[in-house]
């Protein structure tokens, strides 16, 4: 293949190691420049390839992309956009072969999670329809770790480092003012379908009575009474309850413990007010003071207590990504393998893309207790090596310092205008 562009993007929602995903790309593919010419990026993910809205990388220097392994957030937009059939919408299609053609691009790199999988497939696919030679590689990123065939995905072990830390903070306070002041507190955290993210949480608990004493995870029925009994239990024998849910917690028929009426772009019913929704049902029943707190954006966007192992990943299959692609491998993936707990070691595999778009992977029944309100040996095990490490960035007078990237605009070629 001849020495063609770049398009890379990001996804969905932001991590706190995205960007050191970008900076594999990046930095990987200023390596390769025999083959690679220059790396654009889609300012708003897929959007920007739609709307041709590119950003020229190559206008960055060497420190401000080595940068971004230390910074948060989406460095070039993202997106919650998700392109229909291929025979739905043959436009759609059309137009991104036609920037991607002006713009002599023959390598796609889609950073996010099931959905943008899906996306990158299908732009492998309608490739070979449409007899343009591009290469399709998935770069996976999601805090929810449900993406199938990897081992954990890169933007989870920070988000579970986070939350752990917070539980284990948020419970000392607590329990210092349990005898005058408030007995329940409860901590919503990010996870729809899949508990890992609340099961990490588990983590802050080292000895029967430390916190969490209760987690909620969307894989285990709620069960209401259970629950109440299982609150009056542990403020009886230890003063306080700790609870940690997640905002996909649900009863056995379906229905989420705090849905509301709308839709986000994918179809999805919009999430949020579990941690109301139970603390509510503590104080109807038991009268005890209890507190909440909702983690949202915070847990996803914490670099400062980012887990290094995280970090280490992230960059990994960014960097395995543009590995994959010069090597001709098209509508591929790069996955996490472990190899071993205790020392925890771990390399890069690869999967096609067909095995993991719009799929999810939940925890396994052998990671809950056998009451269902926390995580097992077995969970723990998973878990534990995945938050380990530091890796802060640098700081001047006391904040950290993120990299702000100029993200000049790449020139315009085509006349015709897409409407999104």
């Amino acid at each position: 293949m001849p020495k063609k562009n770049a398009f890379y993007a990001q996804s969905g929602g932001v991590t706190a190691v995205i960007n050191a995903s970008a900076c594999g790309v990046i930095e990987t593919a200023r390596k390769n420049k025999s083959v690679i010419g220059k790396v654009y990026a889609g300012r708003d993910g897929i959007i920007g390839a739609l709307t041709e809205d590119m950003i020229d990388t190559s206008k960055e220097s060497a420190r401000a992309i080595a940068a971004l392994r230390y910074t948060p957030g989406g460095a070039f937009g993202s997106c919650r956009y998700k392109l229909k059939g291929l025979e739905e919408d043959k436009d759609q299609y059309a137009r991104l072969i036609e920037v991607f053609e002006a713009h002599d691009i023959g390598y796609f790199f889609y950073n996010g999670g099931g959905d943008s999988m899906d996306t990158a497939h299908k732009v492998s696919q309608i490739g070979k329809k449409m007899g343009y030679p591009i290469v399709c590689v998935g770069v996976p990123k999601t805090v929810d770790n449900d993406l199938p065939l990897t081992d954990v995905c890169p933007g989870f072990g920070s988000v579970a480092k986070y939350v752990a830390v917070s539980t284990m903070e948020a419970a000392l306070d607590v329990q210092s003012m349990a005898r005058t002041s408030t007995k329940v507190f409860v901590l919503e955290v990010m996870g729809r379908h899949a508990g890992w993210i609340a099961g990490a949480a588990g983590l802050a608990g080292e000895i029967p009575g430390d916190a969490p004493h209760i987690i909620l995870f969307p894989e285990v029925p709620f069960d209401k009474k259970a629950f109440l009994k299982k609150v009056k239990d542990s403020v009886e024998k230890y003063d306080y309850c700790v609870i940690v849910v997640s905002e996909g917690a649900q009863y056995g028929d379906g229905r989420f413990l705090a849905e509301s009426d709308t839709k986000d772009s994918f179809g999805h019913a919009q999430l949020g007010g579990a941690a109301q929704v139970v603390t509510q049902m503590v104080k109807e029943k038991w009268d005890y003071k209890c507190h909440y707190a909702i983690a949202d954006y915070l847990q996803r966007s914490a670099r400062h207590i980012a887990s290094k192992v995280d970090v280490d990943q992230a960059y990994a299959v960014g960097k395995s990504a543009v590995e994959l692609a010069v090597r001709g491998n098209n509508a591929v993936m790069p996955v996490i393998v472990r190899h071993s707990d205790k020392p925890y070691r771990w390399g890069v595999g690869v999967v096609d893309l067909k095995r993991v778009a719009n799929k999810e992977k939940m925890m396994p029944k052998t990671y809950f207790t056998k009451d269902g309100f926390g995580i097992s040996a077995a969970g723990r095990r998973y878990l534990a090596p995945l938050i380990k490490g530091e890796d802060y960035p640098h700081y001047r007078n006391g904040l950290p310092r993120y990299v702000k990237l100029k993200n000049v605009a790449v020139t315009k070629k085509l006349d015709t205008k897409f409407e999104i």
